[in-house]
């Protein structure tokens, strides 16, 4: 079983370097074929590992030794238990699904065996991350999948759109892994261990130990550390005020925005505070500062998504408030419930992500929805896939969204971290949000009248894919577009239908830690019967409501009355505009961050380097040797006169000192 472990991550790591160095060689169709069995063979032994998992068989251990530094050992190696095992199912499956669908929607691009070597190389990156079981390890593949994803986020380099997004995604991911870095730095300087059980042992004395971050301010140095690690995880996981990125990087092709947003890089976050419990557990600070910061984005970010036009962002945007979710789970010690929720929304976002994509070729790669309208009866597979995915992410039973959001609230309810009543009101109102913009979007883009043109939807024009449609009507798109979204739609369905082992059944054991005091999921298990009483109890809970409420209002909107929604935004046009700016947040990082660092630059370059460096000691050095040399070449003029005066002067000066000394002497 231990090779198997290492064919997981390595299978797709060949198929990346074979499509990456021999694209060429191996032609359009080499290079998917690898890359997809590569991929299969992942997901393949990654199934087989859960099903040895389950069996009670797990491991911890290291695979080599990189290097030893006095006392510190730095490894690779694998943690493969319930808690890993669940993200390499999830990881490999989902990756699996986007690189048959990549095959439809690249299918005309120029660069498409870099793009397959590149959703590869991801994977390898993703999977490094959930086995690791040591501190080095996560980190390389933290880092790993924040440079894959500014790779395939800039894919198309020649626009400046896909830069620009690329380089903030980059560099605000920095931001984050700063805070990581530092997080993992106090862990081995109070340690001495990078591995996770030797941490975790140890946890319980660093709880004990303070540190002075200002002069006479002691904070407790557990409460540090899992901040620190938790700003990384609000890079990776786009959580306020480091979600800025993620809108941005739709920027990529869509495949890779299911990717990214799905199942991989925006959960690693989630994944490493469910990994870290140990610590979170013994920082009641921490946990407040998680439930609020995932508060403040899931309700925030679902209401950016109601006023956006473009379908990928509408859906990026409901990633954002998803994720939020996530993380007011991990604040209120529901790890469980977080892990759960994970699982069933990279089901259902991919389902979305990659239904939305198979618009845009339809629609001749026009993202806009007010150019779209009544494209069921054209893409009734496309319509009926992206429906369910509506259905899951509203929280509607029996779709797999409402076990998992449904389990996060009453978490919620229950807990009494610090925040909790806050987080709570905005996982509720979130739930009515979630449901208008879900359904938004399904009304605006497949009922309705028809609002597209046969002229103005051509690539020339538009250029988002690489894809390119023929003229005319929209059509379905191909089998090896529509099969994966098939495929995906469903675990969308019927995932959520877990709950009773994943989140009530201790399903992790062990791979989670809660402490006694934060044990709601254990209250809430004592009072769960079964998957059909948790959906006939749904039909008198004010979740459920809400989320028909959001669904109601979303048909009465955008289908019975379609012009209240000009109205509406024109009698809120101050919340329309504070929300389609996104609350000023990317003005105010290009002010203050982006335009500062050009001024902070500007200025030294002006002052710095042009009038102290080159001005003054270098310009200013050559012209005093200068002036310096003038002088001198007025007293070496070369007349015999000029030097008998200077000498008879000289004996007048020596001599009229003399006598002054002579005269006054001291």
């Amino acid at each position: 079983m231990n090779s198997l472990y290492l064919v997981i991550p390595l299978a797709p790591l060949a198929g990346a370097i074979l499509a990456g160095l021999f694209g060429r060689s191996i032609g359009r169709s080499g290079a998917h074929w690898v890359t997809i069995l590569s991929v299969a063979i992942s997901f393949c032994a990654s199934v087989a590992v859960m099903m040895d998992v389950l069996d009670g068989n797990t491991f911890n251990g290291p695979v080599y030794t990189w290097m030893t530094s006095g006392d510190t050992t730095f490894q690779i190696g694998f943690l493969i238990d319930r808690l890993s095992v669940m993200m390499m199912v999830v990881v490999t499956f989902v990756s699996l699904m986007v690189h048959i669908y990549t095959v439809g929607y690249m299918a005309d691009d120029p660069g498409y065996q870099r793009f397959f070597s590149y959703i590869s190389l991801f994977t390898f990156a993703m999977l490094m991350l959930v086995m690791a079981n040591n501190f080095l390890q996560l980190f390389f593949g933290w880092e790993a999948v924040g440079l894959v994803s500014y790779l395939l986020i800039g894919f198309w380099y020649t626009r400046p759109t896909a830069i620009y997004a690329n380089l903030k995604a980059f560099l605000v991911n920095r931001v984050g892994d700063f805070g990581f870095l530092l997080g993992i730095a106090l862990i081995l300087a109070h340690t001495g261990s990078l591995d996770y059980a030797q941490v975790f042992a140890k946890a319980p004395d660093v709880a004990a130990m303070t540190i002075e971050i200002l002069p006479g301010s002691a904070w407790m140095l557990i409460t540090v550390i899992c901040i620190c690690l938790f700003i990384g995880a609000m890079g990776k996981s786009a959580q306020f005020p480091l979600h800025v990125w993620l809108p941005d990087s739709m920027e990529g092709p869509t495949p890779i925005s299911a990717l990214i947003h799905a199942a991989t890089m925006v959960t690693a976050g989630i994944f490493m505070v469910s990994r870290m419990s140990p610590l979170f557990e013994l920082s009641q600070t921490a946990l407040s500062v998680v439930l609020i910061i995932g508060a403040i984005t899931a309700f925030f970010m679902a209401l950016v998504a109601v006023v956006q036009y473009d379908i990928k962002r509408v859906v990026a945007y409901s990633t954002l408030s998803q994720l939020g979710y996530m993380t007011m789970a991990l604040g209120a010690s529901a790890y469980s419930a977080a892990m759960f929720h994970l699982m069933t929304h990279a089901f259902f976002k991919a389902v979305l992500f990659l239904g939305a994509g198979s618009v845009i070729m339809a629609m001749h790669h026009e993202q806009d929805m007010r150019k779209m309208g009544g494209l069921r009866k054209y893409l009734p597979i496309t319509y009926a896939v992206v429906l369910i995915g509506a259905w899951a992410n509203a929280g509607i039973p029996p779709f797999a969204g409402f076990f998992s959001k449904d389990t996060i609230i009453e978490a919620l309810h229950a807990s009494t971290t610090p925040g909790a009543g806050i987080a709570y009101l905005a996982a509720l109102f979130g739930v009515f949000i979630g449901a208008l913009y879900s359904f938004r979007l399904v009304f605006y883009a497949f009922h309705g009248k028809e609002r597209f043109g046969h002229d103005e939807h051509s690539h020339a024009a538009h250029g988002h894919d690489a894809h390119d449609s023929h003229g005319g009507l929209p059509h379905e798109s191909p089998a090896v577009v529509t099969g994966p979204l098939i495929v995906l739609a469903i675990p969308s369905i019927c995932a959520g239908w877990l709950i009773g082992t994943v989140v009530h059944g201790d399903y992790f054991g062990a791979a989670i830690h809660v402490s006694e005091g934060h044990a709601w999921i254990a209250e809430m298990t004592e009072e769960f019967h079964g998957v059909m009483n948790m959906m006939v109890h749904a039909l008198t809970s004010l979740p459920f409501w809400f989320a028909i409420a959001g669904v109601a209002t979303a048909y009465f909107v955008y289908v019975v009355r379609p012009e209240l929604s000009g109205e509406i935004r024109k009698k809120l046009s101050l919340l329309v505009t504070v929300l389609e700016r996104k609350y000023g947040l990317d003005e105010f990082n290009q002010r203050l961050f982006a335009n500062g660092a050009l001024n902070v630059g500007s200025g030294l370059s002006t002052y710095g380097d042009r009038m102290l460096i080159d001005g003054l000691m270098v310009n200013g050095s050559a012209r005093l040797v200068g002036w310096f040399s003038t002088l001198m070449r007025g007293l070496q003029s070369g007349y015999i006169y000029h030097y008998a005066f200077s000498m008879i002067i000289g004996v007048f000066v020596i001599l009229s000192w003399w006598l002054y000394q002579m005269n006054y002497p001291s």
